[in-house]
Order: structure tokens, then C-alpha cells, then sequence
């Protein structure tokens, strides 16, 4: 397959997924092969997304709905073509290897990102999906092959061990990556371990900014590697208009999974005698860690701006991403934007593409 065969396909199967994303008032105009492809999966994938949440709790339609318009945003031909524009080597050049993937699921659709990379640079994928994401990527690897049955030749789901593959890469916690250096080291590989991400507040934030750092914080139920999970704060900060602008996502204390960590944490938090802010969904305590327990936000007081983010620089590879109002620096991104990645916000900022791009 030629560069452009590949562009076609993963702009066709970003349009298709997209539109799950969209109001029911906002029809999309089909084309034959978008009909065509509805009429094969669009109820699929309707009823697995109505019905996921039965498998994986923490999946909620709101959030794979999310997931997916996300996805197919990225997906279109001018963010490929750009994307692609930045690695010289011509997909339909390489010598075809085969990549192993060891793919995560704390939040929907996570391993699909790997499996894009390894298909689009020319290689042949070997995933192992996790037992809490296997639905919606066997879903998702079916519609790839109706749109072009070429990929038959290099997908591969394996629900065993993984074996007779050139080259790895591993996604799970800083205890998992311990265990694949182990097995996997002597292979090419990308392993991951666990990443946080923080926000810079100074004080100054409308409550839309601050409605849009809610959405950093509680998308995903705060499980995923862009989840904020902890926030700076100036010295003396008043809380009372962030807790106001968190209450838009005051229904997760309806969620079962969410609601027993909240009261487990709160119950820890009392008998402990931790001192903490307890918005009546989420609590809030003064922490200098980047990771925080579900229900949980940390959060550090500075003086200066400049030791924020000199604190920040000094976490290295324990931060994914930094959101805050953009006057900081070019490092940080929009309030609201820690949950919608671009095609090259790679994994632990290691350059994926870029790796097997070079696979020799």
C-alpha cells in the first residue's frame, strides 16, 4: 500500500467514528461507502457503546462517546498528511517487521494511538488487548478491515503469550514495565510506565477556564496519563470558585466506582486527621505528589510563578502534560485541552512513530 491508501483509510474509519460523538439533531451526510459501512457496524457499535459500562464500569457511554469523537477528529486528512510530513521515510518503503503491543485499557480506546503508529508506518501489529478494553478494539480492528481488507495481513489479536515478533512496545504501571524490561529487553521496545499530568492556576481564571480544568481533572474518572491530578496554586488561594466549577461534574457521586473511592478516602482522610478541602464528591489536600488516589486532587502552594514551573521541569518523565493559561510558557496547553491529544502527543513523549519508523 501506497502513503495515500493509508491516509484514506484512517481518515474513512475517523469520519465513521466520529459521528458517534455527534447530537442526534446533527445528521452527517453519508457517502456509498459511509452507508455501507453503517449498515455493517453502526448498531455494533451503538448497542457496545450503550452496553460497555456492563463489562468495565469506569466505561460510561459519555465517556466512550467522548473517546471516539476525539479520535475521529484526529483522524482527518489534514492532520494525517501533517502528521506524516514530519518523518522522511515513505510508509510503502520499509522492510515490514513484525511489532508486538502490549496495550493498556484504564480509559477507553488508549491502545488505538499504537495501533495506528505500527500500521500506518508500513509494519505488521501483534496486540494483546486488555481484558478491560478487548470489546471496543476488536470492534474498531473489524471496521479497519472492512474498509481495506489489506490490513488482514498485519493485524493480529493474540489472547496469549506474545512470541515470534521483532520488536515491542508495553504500556502498564512503573511495577509492569519492571516486568517487561525483564522478558522484553532484548528486543527494540517502548515501555511505559505510570505518568500523571498537573495544572498551573494563578488565581486570575474565569469560571469557563476553571469549568475547563474540571474537564482535565474528571474525564475518565481521573484515570488516564493526561488526567490532572494535581494543581498549583497561589499562596492564600481561595478554592470557593474552583469547588463552584467543579460541580459540573457533580454526578460522578451517583457512579458506584467512584462514590465507594470517595467515601473510602474521606473515611481515611477523617480517622487519619489529614487536613483536606471535601467538595462533597472530591477532595482536595495539599500533596507535593503528582499521583492521587481516585476522588483525590492534590494540590501545592507557590510564591512565584517561576517555582511552579521550575517544580514542574524538575519532574522529568513523571509528567505526560501541564495545562494553564498559555501566558506561562510554550510547554503548557489550553485549559479544557489535556483530554483531546494530537496525533504527535505520543505515550510518555517518546516519539512512536518515529521508533518504528527506524526498526532496521
Amino acid at each position: 500500500m501506497g502513503k495515500n491508501e493509508y491516509i484514506e483509510t484512517f481518515e474513512k474509519l475517523g469520519i465513521f467514528l466520529e459521528q458517534f460523538g455527534r447530537k442526534a439533531n446533527k445528521p452527517i451526510h453519508a457517502a456509498p461507502w459511509l452507508e455501507a459501512l453503517n449498515s455493517e457496524f453502526l448498531r455494533p457499535m451503538e448497542s457496545l457503546v450503550k452496553t460497555s459500562y456492563l463489562h468495565n464500569p469506569w466505561f460510561t457511554e459519555e465517556n466512550i462517546r467522548y473517546a471516539l469523537e476525539v479520535t475521529g477528529r484526529s483522524l482527518s486528512a489534514e492532520s494525517l498528511v501533517s502528521w506524516l510530513s514530519c518523518y522522511g521515510t515513505p510508509v510503502n518503503r520499509l522492510k515490514q517487521k513484525t511489532v508486538a503491543v502490549v496495550m493498556a485499557g484504564n480509559v477507553p480506546m488508549v491502545g488505538f494511538h499504537d495501533m495506528l503508529c505500527v500500521l500506518i508506518s508500513g509494519h505488521r501489529i501483534k496486540a494483546r488487548l486488555s481484558s478491560k478494553d478487548d470489546r471496543l478494539l476488536k470492534m474498531i480492528t473489524s471496521t479497519i478491515l472492512a474498509i481495506n481488507k489489506e490490513f488482514e495481513k498485519t493485524i493480529t489479536l493474540e489472547e496469549g503469550t506474545l512470541k515470534d515478533f521483532d520488536a515491542i512496545i508495553a504500556t502498564g504501571s512503573d511495577n509492569t514495565a519492571r516486568y517487561f524490561e525483564y522478558y522484553f529487553g532484548k528486543y527494540p521496545n517502548i515501555i511505559r510506565k505510570n505518568r500523571n499530568s498537573a495544572a498551573i492556576i494563578d488565581g486570575r481564571e474565569t469560571k469557563k477556564e476553571l469549568e475547563r480544568l474540571a474537564h482535565d481533572i474528571f474525564r475518565y474518572f481521573g484515570l488516564g496519563c493526561r488526567s490532572v491530578s494535581k494543581i498549583y496554586v497561589p499562596a492564600g488561594y481561595d478554592f470557593a470558585g474552583l469547588i463552584e466549577a467543579f460541580g459540573t461534574y457533580s454526578h460522578l457521586h451517583d457512579h458506584n466506582q467512584w462514590a465507594n473511592n470517595y467515601e473510602y478516602q474521606r473515611a481515611i482522610h477523617l480517622i487519619d486527621k489529614i487536613p483536606h478541602i471535601d467538595s462533597g464528591f472530591l477532595l482536595i489536600r495539599e500533596n507535593s505528589s503528582f499521583s492521587s488516589p481516585v476522588a483525590v486532587l492534590n494540590y501545592e502552594n507557590y510564591d512565584r510563578v517561576e517555582a511552579a514551573l521550575a517544580s514542574l521541569s524538575a519532574a522529568g518523565d513523571k509528567l505526560q502534560c501541564i495545562t494553564g493559561r498559555q501566558f506561562f510558557n510554550n510547554r503548557i496547553i489550553p485549559l479544557g485541552k489535556a483530554q483531546e491529544p494530537g496525533l504527535d502527543d505520543y505515550a510518555d513523549n517518546i516519539d512512536t512513530l518515529g521508533f518504528l519508523l527506524n526498526l532496521k
